[in-house]
């Protein structure tokens, strides 16, 4: 027994029917890459959170695993420290660093090693001097 449609109701939706007619108007016989394979290297793999990815690339933000993040950090450090104004903040900007190295060597995270070890303090200050003399 087949089945009946009941009457007054179209298997066809409105939206169908508006691409249909459009469709037959040639509105889409000009669209650029109709009928043609994909680029390569798109990725048509499903990624539930490909929405969070894209804002965040909009936004320019990117996220590292955290032994990642903080050898940019220290990095970072290690240079605002050759930039610093005094020895004091030169000492400050080391022992804070080497300060978050530590408890990430006490406590690591998942994720690749930090293969960072605290900094001589010393030795940057060391450093920094004869900079500042030449």
């Amino acid at each position: 027994m087949t089945e009946r449609k009941p009457p007054g109701v179209s298997f066809e939706s409105w939206v169908d029917r508006q691409i249909r007619t459009a469709e037959a108007r040639g509105e889409f016989a000009q669209l650029a890459g109709a009928g043609k394979p994909l680029p390569e290297g798109v990725d048509t793999s499903y990624d539930e959170l490909w929405w969070i990815k894209r804002k965040m690339a909009r936004e320019g933000f990117a996220v590292l695993p955290p032994t990642l993040a903080l050898r940019k950090e220290a990095e970072d450090a290690l240079a605002e420290a050759a930039a610093a104004p005094s020895e004091r903040v030169v000492r400050r900007i080391v022992t804070e660093i080497n300060a978050k190295i530590r408890e990430m060597m006490f406590k690591p995270p998942p994720g690749p090693p930090l293969g960072l070890k605290p900094y001589d303090v010393e030795e940057i200050v060391r450093d920094w001097r004869e900079r500042r003399a030449d």
